[in-house]
Parts: C-alpha cells; structure tokens; sequence
C-alpha cells in the first residue's frame, strides 16, 4: 500500500520536480519509526504488530510492554488499574517478604521481570515507561519526524493516552480495542463493532433501566473511531506465501482437502465445557470421510479437560494429527494449506485470522455464546465469512467469499488521519 502524498505547494522543489531529501524532514512530517505497547498478551499484541506491518513499519517498530506481577495473589488483582496493581504488590511484598501470601502451591511469585519478549519471539522488550517514550519522541522528532504510537488492550491505556498528552506534537496515538471513555485521549480508536453492541436496542432490553448508565460505550462512534469487523492481524497474502513456502515438504504431500481445527477455550462471553468437546468429536467422526487429512490445534487457553477428550477420541485415527505444541508453530502453515477451516466460536482472533483466507470456515459453539459476541458471530454469517458447523457437511465441497480485511483498511485509515493532520508515513 503506497502512502498518501500531501499536495505540494506552489512553486515548491517538488511541485518543480526536484525531490531534494531535506523537504522531507520540513512542514511536512514525515513518519519514519513507531513504537508498539504491548500488555503481554499475544493475541492483543499481534493487533498492534499487524498494523504496523500494514503501514510499513515493520523494521523500524520498537516494542514496549505493560507487565503485572503474575502468581498467587496477583492472579486475583488484574481487575485493578496496572499502576495500582503494581504498588499494592510492592507493599505486600514488603510487608510479607515474600511470604507465604504470595505462595500458590509451593512455588513463590517472581516479580515481572523489566525485559521480556520471548512469546513474540523477541530476544527482549522494553518495559513501558511513559517517560522513556516521551522522551524518545522529543528528543528525535527533528531528526527522525513524528513517531507513530500504537496500543492494545485494557493496560496499556494509561501508558498511550499520557504519551499523548505529554507529547501531543511529536507523536500520533492509536488505541486499538475500546477504550471505554475519554476517546479523545487518542489520536485514533480502532474497536470491533461489536463493542457497541450496548448501544442496540436488543442490547437495552438485557440491561436493566438503572444499570445502563454504567454500561460502555454510552455513545456512538465519531469521526476519529475505526470500526472493524473482527480483530486486526499479521496475516495478509504475503504472510501467506512465505507460509506456504515455509511448510511445503510438510503439508504438500498430505491427501486432500486438508481440514484444520482450531480449539480455543470458554470466556466470559462463550461459556463451554467438555459438552463442546464431545459435540466436536462426534460431528467430526461424521465428516471424516470427505477429507483427505484433518490438524488439530489447541490455544494456550484450551482447558485439559477439553483437549483430553479430543485427544482420547480422536488422537489414533490414521488421517487425524494433533498438534502437541511443541515448537515450531504451524498455525502459519495451515492457515497457507488449509481447504477448509473449523473454529470454536470463542476466539476473536481466530477467526478474523482464518476469515481472512477466503476458505470456508466452520464455526461450532455460537450458539452457547451471549452479549456482544452474539452481535460479532450475527455480522461474519450476514457478510457469508462463517457457517455452521453441523456434521453434515461434505469437506470436498468448496466455497468462498471476499476475505475479511480489517487490517489493511484500518492501515488506509491511519493514512488519511495522519494526511490530515500535514504529516505523512514513509514510503
């Protein structure tokens, strides 16, 4: 995707047809470098990570991360702002000395470490510190131009909305997933529609009258607010034929068509247990016959009780392989190589990955789903990106659709805010 160029003033060296490098660094900034904050959380983190991507800035990103204190107690505190959270361990930990408060089944809490970066394969990541990033902004913005901010997830709020407002002039900030209030904070929000969901009129009739006022968003969607469909990703056409490369000797030579099942874990919003997975095992054995080849995968949410079912019913039939997690990954290769795709109705990111293909994808489980994830499974069937999953389905039978493109248009809309604002991206 090539940036939006400015118009060039009259008579200007460009407008002339000279491209002397030095304009660049001029009234018009240019955006050469972005940093990512990241609250350890891989599938929010690689919102943040595709964006970049996106926008081209893929070598020059930096990764900072809001980390918690993990384990014990600590596990019953995430409801806390981080700041909180982290004072409140200190005192305890403190008080206490590390003791046995901070104990959970013999094994004593380590604190978060200041670097850490190996779940997105990362020899080491910055601890997010609104100064540092401040200052970097500041210190670098004649040199270097603007710097772009991207943030995900509940955490790192805090840490972009003060970025912004310590060095509003130096950097644009964008908070991906719904911040909840002060949207102004943020240069630019980019959420799922169906994190307004509350505003619905369906929506309304499940809230009593006296709790609406705590229920959020309270008010729809304004200029500077993205709306997608699904979760923004790594995955585009390049990404997927380097896969497809990258796994050939391993999946090229399996029979046809390759099914793929991917198994998350019950949320808040889609609760199950292993009446899921029986349901699964069965409509499963039902369709085995028209495929070639079924891999099966489980998130790191997947609880046992759920992965043991499947692995006991389905981990010895000859076309079936289990996916034991174990590096390396191959979720990049069967999103390349898959036919066809079956998704529990619980990830978010799952399935904005695999409606991203173009191949039919099956989804088991929506019906067990409630609130705003209703809404997210109602908008995938209304745009023909998801079906069902029943068991009757003969796997041979192929069908298709436009692939969903969160990623790219919210990168074109990143473009046209920052062309507003007289800056551009580097191209």
């Amino acid at each position: 995707m090539k940036p939006i160029r400015l118009p060039e003033p009259p008579g200007s060296p460009q407008s002339m047809g000279g491209v002397p490098d030095i304009f660049e660094g001029g009234v018009y900034g240019v955006i050469r470098r972005a940093v990512i904050i990241g609250n350890g959380f891989p599938a929010s983190e690689s919102q943040s990570i595709g964006l970049v991507h996106a926008l081209g800035l893929s070598e020059k990103q930096t990764l900072y991360r809001v980390t918690r204190p993990r384990g014990g107690i600590n596990e019953w505190l995430h409801w806390l702002p981080v700041s909180v959270h982290k004072k409140f361990y200190y005192i305890i930990s403190q008080i206490y000395s590390y003791s046995r408060i901070l104990m959970k089944r013999g094994k004593k809490v380590v604190p978060s470490p200041m670097e850490n970066g190996h779940s997105v394969g990362l020899s080491s990541v910055l601890e997010a510190d609104v100064k540092s990033i401040v200052r970097m902004a500041k210190e670098t913005s004649e040199k270097d131009g603007p710097l772009l901010v991207v943030a995900s997830g509940r955490d790192t709020i805090s840490i972009a909305s003060s970025v912004k407002r310590l060095a509003s002039e130096n950097v644009f900030v964008v908070q991906i997933q719904h911040p909840r209030s002060h949207l102004d904070r943020f240069d630019m929000v980019i959420a799922p529609q169906h994190d307004y969901y509350p505003l619905t009129p369906r929506a309304q009739e499940q809230v009593p009258r006296f709790l609406r006022r705590y229920i959020t968003p309270r008010e729809p969607p304004d200029g500077h607010v993205v709306l997608t469909v699904g979760a923004l990703h790594q995955v585009d056409s390049a990404a997927l034929r380097s896969a497809a490369n990258a796994w050939h000797d391993e999946f090229a030579p399996l029979p046809k068509p390759l099914l793929v099942v991917n198994i998350g874990g019950p949320t808040r919003y889609c609760r199950y247990s292993t009446d899921l997975a029986k349901q699964l095992t069965t409509s499963l054995h039902n369709v085995l016959a028209s495929c070639g080849s079924v891999r099966i995968s489980f998130s790191r949410r997947t609880p046992e009780k759920v992965s043991n079912i499947i692995v006991k019913e389905l981990g010895t039939h000859p076309k079936i392989y289990i996916w034991d997690g174990e590096e390396p990954n191959p979720h990049m290769g069967h999103l390349a190589w898959a036919d066809a795709f079956i998704v529990t109705a619980d990830s978010v990111s799952m399935l904005s990955e695999v409606c991203s293909t173009g191949k039919p994808v099956y989804v088991i489980g929506a019906e067990r789903c409630s609130w705003k994830f209703v809404e997210f499974h109602k908008k995938l069937r209304e745009r023909g990106l998801v079906r069902p999953f029943t068991g009757l389905e003969d796997m041979s039978e192929s069908w298709s659709y436009p692939p969903l493109n969160d990623t790219a248009e919210a990168a074109s809309r990143v473009h046209k805010a920052i062309a507003e604002r007289g800056w551009r991206l580097r191209p």
